[in-house]
Order: structure tokens, then sequence, then C-alpha cells
């Protein structure tokens, strides 16, 4: 916490009337997962330093949905956002030039990458997918990696069929992953899925992702919840900015976010939806392969 302090005035002193006559605020976006509230809380932190850093009131916007926080980079009101790699793709499919990737939050392990997680109450009998046939299933939004992209392809490809009626009773979408965990642990889907970065233990809900926040937030008792499918590995989302941003500025942020974990590991876990080792460098073409199949589902 020190050392990010000292870097924090450090930057300010050189920076901030630069930054002062570049851009009047900064804002950042959240993308849904869980409730406003809780997304606004555990990015706080992170909203006090960038402001600390940049000099300039620093808002963060938590919309309804995941294409609240697409449409505001797109439309130049929002200035950076923790995307998923579909997020990510819609974005770049709509305006190649709106934003860059420039970190990823990385696991314990060093890698980025998560899965797409398919769960059912542990009462319910629900032990895997050939289980499901005639219940319903919950996705979190259209444009959700984990919550509905990945699904999409993979559970065709297996024998599940996603035309509603065929297999599954009912496909709906619940709003959010965290809304998903609520819906499936009230008894208003039969199973539903979420994201996880798989490692770790499934009773702490994972070392990340929305079963773990939904675990520390006390939503959700993981006994009282089965796996019933794991997706492939998925590349973890980026952290994006605005193109047209000023240099110093998306460096200043940059540095903030990549510095985080190892200068104030409360916030990082925050930030990070749970345990992480920290943020990395990452690039476009980690997604090339996301954005073609976005672009396959779009035809």
């Amino acid at each position: 916490m020190t050392r990010l302090l000292s870097l924090l005035a450090a930057t300010a002193a050189l920076t901030t009337p630069l930054h002062a006559q570049e851009i009047t605020e900064f804002r950042i976006g959240l993308l849904g997962g869980e409730n406003a509230q809780d997304r606004m809380a555990s990015n706080e932190c992170l909203r006090d330093y960038a402001e600390q850093a940049l000099g300039v009131p620093v808002r963060l916007f938590t919309p309804a949905d995941y294409n609240g926080v697409i449409q505001g980079l797109l439309g130049g009101s929002l200035d950076m956002a923790w995307l998923g790699a579909s997020a990510y793709a819609a974005v770049y499919v709509a305006d190649p030039e709106a934003v860059e990737p420039v970190l990823v939050k990385t696991n314990l392990d060093g890698s980025y990458t998560y899965h797409s997680i398919g769960f059912a109450r542990a009462d319910s009998g629900i032990t895997s997918l050939d289980d499901m046939e005639g219940k319903s299933f919950a996705f979190a939004d259209p444009n959700s990696t984990s919550g509905f992209l990945i699904p999409n392809v993979e559970l065709p490809e297996a024998g599940y069929s996603m035309t509603e009626g065929e297999y599954f009773s009912r496909i709906a979408f619940s709003g959010g992953h965290e809304q998903s965990i609520i819906g499936v642990v009230n008894g208003d889907f039969d199973a539903g899925v979420t994201w996880a970065d798989g490692q770790g233990a499934w009773e702490d809900g994972y070392n990340s992702g929305a079963l773990r926040k939904a675990a520390d937030a006390g939503i959700v008792d993981m006994n009282d919840i089965v796996e019933i499918w794991k997706s492939s590995p998925i590349p973890e989302g980026p952290v994006v900015v605005r193109k047209d941003l000023p240099q110093d500025v998306r460096q200043t942020m940059i540095d903030l976010v990549a510095g985080l974990h190892e200068s104030d590991p409360e916030c990082a876990y925050g930030v990070a939806a749970g345990e992480t080792a920290g943020f990395s460098p990452v690039t476009h073409a980690e997604y090339e392969t996301i954005i073609a199949i976005r672009r396959a589902e779009m035809n």
C-alpha cells in the first residue's frame, strides 16, 4: 500500500497538470454479472487510486446489462472497462478502432483462461447434462462469453440442442451471472451456467469468478449446488481502454492496474473477482478466435 501511494504521489506531481488539461473526468465501465452495489464496492478502491493518479474525477458506471458497457465504449462515454472476450469481440466487430485490449487477469498459476460452469441444486438429482432433458436452463446475457457464447457452441457440439423445447424445456437469460446463481438456488431454473477459473476448491467457489464472488457474499453455499458441466478453457477477457485517450492517461491507468495486485492485494481481489496473480499485458491477437465465433453467431 505504501509503495502504491508513493507511486501515485510521484505520478500526480509529474502529470496532474497535463491530465487536467487533456481530460476533465475518467469513466470506468463495470460489466454486469452481480448487483450494481457490489460492483461499485469491489471497484471503489480502483476508482480512488485512479482519481489520485489522474488528478480528475473518476466515475464508475454499472449498466444493467453487458450491452450498456459495449455501447458506452463505442459511443465514447466510457474510457476503460474489463470486458469478457465476447463483449470485446462485439465492440471490435462494431468498430475496430474504438478500444484496445491492454491487460488480462491471470490465475494463480499464471494462466489466463477460465471456464463456463454448468451447475444445479445438489438436491435436484441433476448431476450432468444428461439429466437436463425437459428442464429449464439459465444463461447470463447474450453478450456474455461463458454465460452464453461458449455454451451456445459447445453444448450443441456435445449433442444438446440449444433450440428451446428440443432438449431443454426453457432457455432463459437471467440478466447476469449472479442472477443465474440466485435463480437456480431459489428454484426458478433447474440449472444455469456461470464463470470460474476452475482452480482451487469447489467448496470455495473455485479461486475466482462469479461463484467465488457469490460464495464470499453469502449468496450461495457451495455445498448446496453441484457442477454438471465444464467448458473447454476460454481466454480471459481483456481490460480495454479507448484508443483516442491521451497517451499519458492511457499509460497511467495501464500502470495502475498492472501494479494493483503487488501494491494492494485486497483491492486486486475485489477488482479481479477473487484470487489472482495480477494483470499482465495482452494484445488483440489473443481474441481472434472468439471474434471469429462471434461473427459466425451473428450470421
